[in-house]
């Protein structure tokens, strides 16, 4: 009786939903991004949808998206047929979109579900993921590329079902999981839940691993219906009790390199980490200039150095750049180590890097007190904040000072004591204070967005076990930092796209319109003017509705929305602009330590300042950059990927021995699932509504918040609330609360 009544407010709530004027349809996975449904409750929706598809409430669009079937009224019966007549005569002239037809085959990606059923994801526009039942995968696993048929079509509304009928290309090569020996054999039981078929291990391929070892095993034959796959243990990687073996489980399961080649490493090995006469040639010497690095104190691979002299109102900053490619050259065994690496991954525990040690850590990185080959780029500003002119050139320079954040901030909060132990370098701090402030304030004009969410620090104890677990605010010294280097990218993009030159351009593409409509039509109703719907929303906008939103309980709320509307920044060699930035030109030239587009980039520049850059040249650079920025970007999602299951699994591990225990925190979401709650140090968990007892919770869309049926007790975003840890499992990485009980 209570499913049917929780079922009956659900499908309220979805067709109030759709029947908002400012709904755009959506498909159910947008739906489910827009309600805060976690993935493991999305069935619950689609059992939803498909009833009021059966009602006749709803219907699928030609483009496999959900929306209100309206009824007119009779005043409005004379508007309805003329849109009528309107729509068929677009359908007479428009092109049809792409739709499952039987008896044709479909090639798209096919993702597993723990429970054993699936879906087979397209590219190709207007075409829904398939859902496929469990009997219908056949021998296809997680990440496989295949060949899908339509077995069930979108009868009385439900949406469509599919079977696999070929593998064209196996999405998993190797699993990292636990290995179970047997008498004479042994199975490893993969560590992701979406690869669901144990993989067995004859006697002779198992390298001697003992039962209960964390393994990598490569899959040999990926079996039948009947005959599980079967693999060949490649590496041991040591026990689960063993420090840092958590970690290395993840890291290797993404298929993250943990060491260099032989031939990589001998060829840093024999790279000179002093300089001579020669090393100078052609370069202008900066070393009696004063620059200094500022980082974080565990930093070791310092990229880049500033400096700043003013003059009248005049202010001349330098941005000086590790020039690593002088040491890694094109298509050597280190520059090809890089590419396929793209960037360096900042576990928890451990950093991942790009470039061995002996040049990230040494003759590459800026090191206080050392002579060091740099890139830079010269920019004179003005007392708004507008560079009037900049030169690019290669150097040799000297850093004064190594300098933290920390140390910086304090400075520039007036610490009498950092003041004195800094005294020669306060003026120049001062100053560069005073032109970080001009610059941001010039970004914010023309539009720039902000989303100021705190990092997560994790420290961990010589075990590597989780021991305490704080947010990281930016501060005055970080943003000083910030505003640089973006000066320095823009200005450095800027130059290569006017002048027409093969190059590697950081790109932000205009959000995705339809997640962005449900968003602003969620923030109208919570009371923010928007502008009108199916209008290009411009950075400008975003920003101005994120500075109303500042204070609001809703705040954190809207601006993770936000954030999920807008695209993923991308490696491209079009210079479209960056939306974020609100930038026309945008590259990264700042980190060729720790990102290969940077390397990449300061090739064709030094080639251009010298004077070499020529047709052959840029005909060369023209046939590899496409590659390079593809892989850069394919790289870069998968550390930021690795990087944010790290973070998870280790706030699961601390909250593990906080259980039972009782905590403050803030909503940080409320759907109809349950309610969000981050706590202080940034670990959020979900209290799901069937733990909320003693009423039943209706959830209110338009005010974002849940209210008992009975007792009218509500929860809304940005309230404080106790809660208690009820659990944490390490496997899901996830953290469940239970709401503490009022006295």
């Amino acid at each position: 009786m209570k499913k049917n009544q929780q079922i009956k407010k659900r499908k309220k709530i979805i067709y109030d939903l759709m029947c908002c004027k400012e709904y755009q349809p959506m498909r159910a996975k947008e739906l489910a991004a827009i309600l805060q449904i976690p993935a493991g409750k999305r069935e619950e929706l689609h059992t939803v949808l498909d009833l009021l598809l059966e009602e006749g409430k709803i219907t699928i669009n030609k483009r496999g998206r959900y929306e209100a079937v309206r009824t007119p009224s009779p005043k409005s019966g004379k508007k309805e047929k003329e849109k009528k007549e309107k729509k068929k005569e677009e359908k007479k002239t428009s092109k049809e979109l792409p739709r499952f037809q039987k008896g044709s085959c479909y090639t798209g990606r096919f993702i597993s579900h723990p429970r054993g059923f699936g879906f087979v994801e397209f590219s190709e526009e207007g075409l829904e993921d398939l859902y496929i039942p469990e009997e219908s995968t056949g021998t296809a696993l997680h990440g496989d590329l295949v060949q899908a048929v339509l077995k069930k079509g979108e009868k009385n509304g439900k949406r469509c079902e599919g079977a696999v009928v070929k593998i064209l290309e196996r999405g998993i090569t190797q699993v990292v999981g636990t290995y179970e020996k047997s008498s004479g054999f042994g199975f490893v039981v993969p560590d992701n839940q979406r690869f669901l078929r144990d993989v067995f291990i004859q006697q002779g391929n198992n390298m001697d691993a003992r039962d209960g070892d964390k393994v990598v095993a490569q899959i040999r034959d990926y079996g039948s219906r009947n005959r599980s796959p079967e693999g060949k243990i490649t590496e041991i990687l040591g026990s689960p009790q063993e420090t840092g073996i958590d970690v290395l489980c993840i890291a290797r399961s993404y298929d993250l390199p943990m060491e260099f080649p032989e031939r990589v490493q001998n060829q840093a090995d024999k790279i000179r980490e002093t300089l001579n006469e020669g090393d100078l040639y052609g370069r202008i010497d900066l070393r009696n200039l004063t620059m200094v690095t500022i980082d974080g104190e565990d930093a070791k691979d310092l990229d880049d150095a500033v400096s700043l002299v003013k003059e009248g109102e005049l202010y001349r900053l330098g941005v000086h750049i590790a020039d690593v490619s002088n040491y890694v050259q094109y298509s050597s065994a280190l520059d090809r180590e890089a590419y396929k690496r793209g960037t360096s991954v900042y576990l928890v525990d451990r950093v991942i890097p790009m470039l061995p040690k002996k040049l990230s850590n040494g003759v590459c990185s800026l090191n206080a007190g050392e002579d060091r080959l740099a890139l830079t780029c010269f920019m004179d500003i003005d007392g708004k904040g507008k560079i009037l002119s900049h030169k690019i050139v290669e150097s040799v320079i000297h850093v004064d000072r190594r300098m933290t954040y920390t140390a910086v901030n304090q400075i520039l909060q007036g610490d009498k004591e950092m003041r004195e132990q800094y005294r020669e370098l306060v003026p120049m701090f001062l100053q560069m204070q005073e032109l970080s402030r001009l610059l941001r304030k010039r970004r914010g004009k023309r539009g720039a967005i902000d989303f100021d969410f705190p990092e997560s620090k994790i420290r961990l104890d010589e075990k590597g076990k989780p021991v305490e677990i704080y947010p990281y605010e930016h501060n005055a010294a970080t943003e000083l930092i910030e505003d640089f280097m973006l000066a320095a990218n823009e200005t450095v993009a800027q130059e290569y796209a006017l002048a027409g030159i093969p190059f590697v351009y950081r790109t932000h593409d205009n959000p995705d319109m339809e997640k962005m409509e449900a968003v602003l039509a969620m923030v109208h109703n919570a009371g923010i003017k928007t502008r009108k719907a199916q209008e290009e929303i411009r950075p400008k906008e975003v920003q101005k509705i994120l500075k109303e939103l500042e204070g609001m309980e809703c705040e954190p709320y809207f601006s993770r929305l936000f954030l999920r509307a807008m695209k993923q920044a991308k490696y491209t060699t079009d210079c479209s602009g960056h939306f974020g930035l609100a930038a026309k030109y945008y590259c990264h030239f700042t980190s060729p330590i720790r990102r290969y587009p940077d390397l990449q980039i300061h090739r064709i520049i030094k080639e251009h300042l010298r004077g070499k850059l020529t047709q052959a040249k840029k005909k060369h650079y023209e046939e590899i950059l496409d590659e390079v920025a593809a892989q850069s970007s394919a790289m870069e999602r998968r550390a930021e990927e690795v990087e944010r299951e790290t973070v998870k699994l280790k706030k699961a591990e601390y909250m593990k021995d906080h259980i039972g225990e009782v905590f403050e925190g803030i909503i940080s979401g409320v759907t109809e699932w349950g309610i969000y709650v981050e706590l202080e140090n940034t670990v959020e968990g979900l209290v799901h509504v069937n733990s909320m007892t003693g009423d039943y919770y209706t959830f209110d869309r338009e005010q974002y918040r849940l209210t008992g049926d009975m007792t009218k007790k509500t929860y809304t975003m940005g309230q404080k609330v106790r809660v208690r840890v009820e659990n944490a499992d390490l496997q899901t990485k996830t953290v469940d609360f239970v709401l503490e009980r009022e006295e």
